[in-house]
């Protein structure tokens, strides 16, 4: 376990994740037991709280970031990407509870206080995330070397808001993410994106490239996985935002989208 997912055999689960499904969880389990005592199906309308506060949350993002989206619609169904907004979800699945309590007033009680304990959960949890993440941690002082077997340190990208995607050619999900980094080096040139491979060598990651005829700056190679270890990562990909300070800002645990790297990009770029 790190300090962001716990693995699970060849699964790696990020702790945002684990933490809705807990609160869903808690707030459907509530539903049923104080709809029983109440007389009323609390737990199906509960149901259909979480999955519009869900849609709400999907489409929220959607519509924030649409211009991406909307140049290839059917990125939108994919939420591989982790592109939710958590307070407008909120928000829906309390207005419909709402709705639905005035409609059926025996609802409330047992629908107010499930979605009220899953809410706390939620909100409190997110909140410990956050303050426990690895926010703040320096650009380490690790020494790598490019495909051509020149040195590279990483201290020495500090001046500019920087962005370590920690990968591998065999994992699908870095693949899949490599044409957007390839299009935001362009759309972001004051921002350096470095592709740190990690346990395999320059011959094997050169070829790769070239194969998937993708044009990358700053690609280095760990061989003996340092960044994974210094940073507690175990599955790729996994994707670090340094402000221009080289201070570590935010991480992403999975694939990003064109939207959702435009999301942690606003973090670092001031």
């Amino acid at each position: 376990m790190n300090a962001q997912a716990i693995t699970l055999g060849p699964l790696l689960l990020p702790l945002a994740l684990l933490l809705s499904m807990a609160s869903a969880a808690l707030t459907l389990v509530l539903a049923k037991a104080l709809g029983r005592r109440a007389g009323v199906d609390a737990e199906t309308v509960a149901w259909h709280c979480l999955l519009v506060g869900a849609l709400a949350a999907r489409l929220a993002f959607v519509f924030e970031y649409r211009t991406l989206y909307f140049s290839a619609p059917l990125s939108i169904l994919d939420i591989r990407d982790g592109g939710w907004n958590a307070p407008a979800g909120l928000a829906f699945a309390w207005l419909f509870a709402v709705s639905r309590m005035r409609k059926v007033p025996e609802l409330t009680r047992p629908l107010r206080w499930a979605l009220a304990a899953g809410t706390v959960l939620f909100v409190s949890g997110t909140a410990v995330l956050t303050l426990q993440g690895p926010r703040g941690q320096p650009l380490p002082d690790l020494q790598f070397t490019t495909l051509e077997g020149q040195p590279a340190a990483l201290r020495s990208f500090v001046g500019r808001p920087t962005v370590i995607n920690l990968w591998a050619t065999w994992c699908p999900p870095c693949v899949r993410e490599m044409p957007v980094f390839q299009q935001a080096q362009t759309q972001y040139p004051g921002v350096n994106f470095v592709f740190l491979n990690q346990g395999e060598d320059p011959a094997r990651v050169a070829r790769w490239l070239r194969a998937q005829k993708l044009d990358l700056l700053h690609v280095l190679v760990d061989p003996q996985r340092q960044a994974s270890a210094r940073f507690q990562q175990q599955g790729y990909p996994t994707t670090l935002f340094f402000n221009a300070r080289g201070e570590l800002v935010s991480s992403r645990i999975g694939e990003l989208s064109a939207a959702t790297l435009e999301e942690k990009l606003a973090g670092v770029i001031r």
